[in-house]
């Protein structure tokens, strides 16, 4: 019923606007208002897990903690883990939680298309991880929401791979403006992490969508910025030193964290016993440091506002640094729904904060505060982890409202973010994805050609014999042979081996053997080819290793039996297609 009352006025919206980058400005608009409306939700039913679960429902968590027996608090992070863990194995694809990575690989591999079910199963799964006290963000899945709900909305409208990246990117901006009061933010982040480029064609309709977002979340939220910071700004340009070992730093805290994770998930993968049960042992460790430490507990904010405050000290801020590692990595490897980027706010606060206090010891009046050094230690970390600079830039900037410290920020973040990539890899989401198996190293115009697949390309103008032909019936075949390649074949179709005319050497032109040597004599073993599933970066590489124009196509069972050939002409040319199509994107001729 959702579904039908939904797309009956899009498809009479598609119909009544002919102009295609008028009708992605007005879906964008369509979309600005639903993600922010689903950010807006996600945050409430937050609200409403946690009361249910730790007793109060205000942002305040460390506080609210404290006031809470302690019974509770050590078991709500593993009562809402087994929740979790039986939703994820029973519901979601990969029995495994979805996040920003699903978005980013649906914008590079699958036209901008994400299913409406998984993305509200994954928020389900999300709100009971952080209302319960998991050790996660609540931004990346108000991101994933925002994103499905985008794509259901653009699905009736059969909209081009462009159009539908671009909506998809509406639903990111839209939703990190509502979830940050952030709309520069929230288009940047879309436009980095999501599209990929910056032409007006995608630009123009993720601004409208932002600032949708953006109004939705003051009208609900309020318009002031989510920390509140003292009048910091840069005493002394001799500064800047300490700024860029920050940054080195953080990017030491930022690898910590992603190689923690991945460690974390590879033994969760390898234990024994149900899966399911993983993210509530998870759960139960987190509560119970929750009973020392419970700064840990959820999304953070509060402890990251004191730190920016200047109320903790050197020892709780090294440790809580520390902890909050640990328990994020613990907590995603182990199954939890949530996002990473809450946690890198946290973790960097602690660590600029700690280093500013280290920094600031020798020479006090020329030093802006170890509290400016939380700041900016905020940004280098997020920075780093999310493997998107210029956004991440832009939102602490819009978080804290405060442009003083603008040179210390872009210094750290930049080093920070330059160490992680060449030490460790693009980003925690890239990560994830390179554990599933999608390797988006080489940018959008590698994912554009991952996207398609051998069986698109594949031919059936393959020459076949079997194993008994005769050399005089093998030269007789060759001259029909594209390539002058055959296949040798047996009776079920298997692949026993390839023969060309360079191989038959001396036999090809000396019929005196033509009764005596056959296709199974002559046939190389075991020869190159190319299973039907494989992408064409894949097959690219593959022609490269073997230098050949043609190779054989297997089935994805066994890989013997032969289902076509395939051409490397006609890879380049879809290589060449798929670079041009991505160039005119970009530069807004085409949607």
């Amino acid at each position: 019923m959702f579904k039908t009352l939904v797309a009956r006025p899009l498809v009479g919206l598609k119909r009544l606007v002919r102009n295609d980058q008028l009708l992605t400005s007005v879906a964008a608009l369509v979309v600005g208002f639903a993600a922010a409306a689903g950010a807006v939700g996600f945050r409430e039913a937050i609200d409403a897990v946690q009361w249910l679960f730790l007793g109060f429902h205000h942002e305040l968590v460390a506080s609210g903690a404290r006031e809470s027996d302690w019974w509770r608090i050590m078991l709500a992070p593993a009562a809402g883990g087994l929740l979790v863990g039986l939703i994820t194995y029973w519901l979601m694809p990969g029995r495994r939680p979805q996040g920003v990575a699903n978005v980013i690989e649906a914008s590079a591999l699958r036209a901008g298309r994400m299913s409406f079910r998984q993305g509200i199963g994954a928020a389900v799964i999300s709100t009971l991880s952080i209302g319960s006290g998991a050790s996660v963000g609540r931004e990346g899945p108000a991101v994933h929401l925002g994103a499905a709900l985008a794509s259901f909305i653009g699905r009736p409208l059969h909209l081009t791979r462009s159009q539908s990246r671009t909506l998809l990117g509406c639903g990111v901006a839209s939703a990190v403006a509502a979830s940050f009061n952030a709309p520069i933010a929230g288009v940047f982040f879309a436009l980095e992490v999501v599209i990929g480029h910056y032409a007006l064609s995608a630009f123009a309709p993720i601004v409208i969508a932002s600032v949708c977002g953006t109004i939705v979340s003051r009208m609900w939220f309020g318009d002031f910025p989510a920390f509140r910071l003292a009048n910091y700004e840069i005493v002394s340009f001799l500064q800047f030193p300490a700024f860029a070992l920050l940054g080195v730093a953080c990017a030491a805290a930022a690898i910590a964290l992603m190689r923690l994770t991945a460690m974390v998930e590879r033994t969760s993968e390898t234990l024994p016993g149900p899966r399911w049960l993983h993210p509530a042992f998870a759960g139960l460790i987190v509560g119970i440091v929750a009973l020392w430490y419970p700064e840990i507990l959820g999304v953070g904010y509060e402890a990251t506002d004191n730190a920016l405050k200047e109320q903790y000290g050197f020892q709780l801020l090294a440790t809580l640094a520390v902890l909050k590692i640990l328990m994020t990595a613990l907590c995603l490897g182990a199954g939890f729904g949530g996002g990473v980027f809450s946690p890198s706010l946290f973790v960097g606060a602690m660590v600029g904060g700690s280093f500013g206090l280290v920094a600031s010891h020798p020479f006090p009046h020329l030093s802006s505060g170890h509290g400016a050094y939380t700041m900016i230690g905020m940004g280098a970390v997020a920075g780093a982890v999310l493997g998107a600079p210029i956004s991440t830039i832009l939102i602490i900037f819009e978080l804290t409202n405060d442009y003083r410290l603008t040179i210390g920020v872009m210094v750290a973040v930049v080093i920070a973010s330059l160490i992680t990539r060449v030490w460790h890899g693009p980003s925690f989401f890239a990560d994830q994805l390179k554990r599933r198996g999608f390797d988006l190293q080489g940018g959008h115009d590698m994912a554009a050609l991952r996207s398609l697949k051998v069986h698109d390309l594949m031919r059936q103008d393959h020459v076949t014999v079997p194993p008994e032909a005769m050399l005089g019936t093998l030269r007789d075949r060759l001259r029909q042979a594209p390539l002058n390649e055959l296949f040798v074949v047996d009776g079920d179709d298997r692949l026993i081996g390839t023969i060309t005319l360079e191989e038959l050497g001396d036999a090809a032109f000396d019929k005196s053997h033509d009764q005596e040597l056959c296709a199974e004599n002559l046939a190389r073993r075991s020869p190159p080819v190319l299973a039907r599933s494989d992408d064409l970066q894949k097959a690219i590489r593959r022609f490269g290793e073997v230098d050949e124009g043609l190779l054989g196509v297997v089935d994805d069972q066994d890989g013997t039996r032969l289902l076509g050939c395939l051409h490397e002409r006609d890879v380049m040319r879809a290589y060449n297609t798929a670079l041009v199509n991505l160039r005119a994107e970009e530069h807004g001729e085409t949607l």
